[in-house]
């Protein structure tokens, strides 16, 4: 397994992109970085929407390379750009169970087990809630947990379950169906962020 360290909300949804499209089409896949952008845009399956830019991408495969969990693959076959895949569930040994709770996870937010269940059935198809719950326990037992069961909210009936790999989205308003990351100031402190950890990748890099 690799070093890990938290991925930014950017990075977070790029990663779960890949994840999920490499499952639900594999045609397209690796994906080239205006079906990426697109990905992380659409309107539905996704929580909160977002509006990135190409720029905003490019600086989050930039991080997920470098910390080896995702990779280029250069123009070959008839194909004319760059297009970027994941290798998250090769370094962490994520089966494809595993693999699509985590993707719906990180683009969708904490979820019951119910919600889990009905979205990760295009990625895959688990017998009952009973043993996808398993799956997820295994997860949120694991020596670095990527799952944990949060605790019953007031009002809530069940239980969520949230990702650690990324931080979480602020909510937005509902009233929005797309919604930028933030204000100014926000997108401000998260490129500094990033930066900041663009640098510790380099740096451990040239060490």
């Amino acid at each position: 397994m690799y070093s890990r360290q938290m991925l930014s909300v950017i990075e977070g949804r790029v990663l779960g992109c890949l994840l999920e499209k490499e499952r639900t089409t594999p045609d397209q896949y690796p994906m080239s970085l205006n079906a990426l952008v697109l990905a992380c845009n659409q309107s539905t399956a996704r929580d909160p929407a977002m509006v990135l830019e190409s720029h905003d991408v490019e600086a989050a495969i930039t991080m997920l390379k470098s910390i080896g969990v995702a990779r280029l693959v250069h123009p070959s076959h008839g194909r004319s750009v760059t297009r970027y895949r994941q290798i998250a569930d090769q370094q962490n040994e994520w089966d494809r169970a595993q693999s699509a709770l985590i993707a719906v996870l990180l683009l969708r937010g904490p979820q019951t087990s119910a919600e889990l269940k009905s979205r990760t059935e295009r990625l895959h198809e688990f017998r009952s809630i009973e043993v996808m719950e398993a799956v997820l326990r295994d997860l949120a037992a694991a020596d670095e947990a990527v799952v944990v069961q949060l605790e019953r909210a007031p009002g809530q009936k069940e239980v969520r379950w949230q990702q650690l790999l990324a931080d979480e989205a602020e909510p937005v308003a509902r009233s929005h169906s797309i919604a930028p990351i933030g204000g100014l100031a926000e997108r401000v402190d998260d490129l500094e962020a990033r930066i900041v950890r663009l640098e510790r990748a380099i740096a451990d890099l040239l060490d």
